[in-house]
């Protein structure tokens, strides 16, 4: 099959689909590529590393023009001209972008969003948004470092100690897991919180100290369960007393990182307005929910701003600061998802007895498979 890489153009966006790793195993598979040229540029891969895997480099209408092509996120407008009806489109698509998901359709395009996959043992290998997450979580730490005004780790000097910095990480996903040990290499003392009571022990494991907020009814507990390996939305006597509990400590710490999502809905308010005016001059908030509306109301998107004398910082898509590895690791995302496209002859396939694949197919034959939202 003739799969096509194209650059992608989405502001900021620096990850690219395809690696010379994964390239080298898609041609071994009886595969053709075609990779736009300086698709990987910014990922610090050259269009000769491509073609020493065996990839063809050619224009955007090449990249296009595949049989199927692998994406980083949706095509936008100006592209959607370039696919012809019938192509297979993979990537990171926003189900929940039904005006997208309507768009391809039209176009009579095939379309997967990986993030639709199952949370199941099965697709851990292929799953994108854990992937990605990993690395927002790294970089949000590393952001906060650059733009606290002290040190991260206590320090002994002949001038003097210096004291630790006081972490607070509210959510703990991967994103969240990921922040709490790269801030603990970095010598903070660290304390997290979530929704969930399971992520309890896992929290302790790496260092941190587990924010409890106890349940009072049963409604309480059971959203707390979550659902695939997300939070729900709690009910509001809960997110009361955790409001009280994130005040107190927030009001302690140097660094607060948030990373609460939940899917297709905005962002749940974790740090208010009034906490962020009560915290310590010269802190720092990385809000990572910054692209769904932020987990603070004073957060900007895409903007770093200065409030009440806190940095607060709202860059939407960190794994694009680690371009590298985020592609990397993308990438490997998609070939093992391609392997569910093919059958055993190396034929292409839509098998929707494969819950992964019919969780993933958003649009076929000119038809919205899965709506969302």
């Amino acid at each position: 099959m003739h799969i096509g890489v194209p650059l992608e153009t989405q502001l900021g966006e620096t990850r690219v689909a395809a690696t010379p790793e994964t390239i080298k195993k898609l041609i071994a598979q009886g595969h053709t590529v075609t990779v736009q040229n300086g698709a990987g540029i910014a990922a610090s891969v050259t269009d000769s590393a491509y073609e020493a895997a065996g990839a063809l480099i050619g224009s955007a209408a090449d990249a296009f023009g595949a049989e199927l092509i692998l994406k980083v996120s949706a095509p936008g407008d100006a592209e959607l001209p370039l696919i012809k009806s019938g192509t297979v489109v993979v990537g990171m698509l926003n189900p929940f972008n039904n005006d997208m998901i309507a768009k391809l359709a039209e176009r009579g395009i095939a379309a997967f969003a990986l993030e639709a996959a199952p949370r199941t043992s099965r697709a851990q290998s292929l799953d994108v948004l854990s992937s990605q997450a990993n690395i927002a979580g790294y970089k949000a730490v590393l952001l906060a470092a650059h733009h606290y005004p002290r040190f991260m780790p206590m320090l002994m000097t002949a001038a003097g100690t210096v004291k630790a910095a006081r972490v607070l990480i509210l959510g703990a996903g991967v994103a969240g897991l990921q922040a709490i040990a790269t801030a603990k290499r970095l010598g903070a003392v660290i304390e997290a919180s979530d929704v969930r009571p399971a992520v309890k022990e896992q929290i302790e494991s790496l260092g941190a100290k587990f924010v409890d907020v106890p349940y009072e009814t049963d409604e309480e507990r059971e959203a707390a369960v979550g659902v695939g390996g997300y939070a729900r939305p709690m009910p509001a006597s809960w997110m009361q007393r955790q409001a009280v509990a994130v005040h107190e400590r927030a009001r302690q710490a140097d660094i607060v990182i948030t990373t609460a999502l939940i899917p297709g809905r905005k962002a749940p308010v974790l740090l208010s307005a009034e906490t962020v005016a009560q915290m310590k001059p010269g802190s720092v908030v990385i809000d990572l929910a910054a692209a769904q509306g932020g987990n603070c109301p004073l957060t900007v998107a895409d903007q770093v701003v200065v409030e009440h004398g806190v940095t607060i910082v709202g860059h939407t898509n960190l794994p694009a600061m680690v371009a590298a590895d985020a592609s990397a690791l993308y990438a490997r995302n998609l070939l093992d998802f391609m392997k569910l496209l093919f059958n055993q002859e190396g034929q292409f396939q839509i098998n929707l007895e494969d819950d992964i694949v019919a969780a993933c197919l958003m649009c076929r034959d000119g038809q919205v498979i899965r709506k969302n939202g």
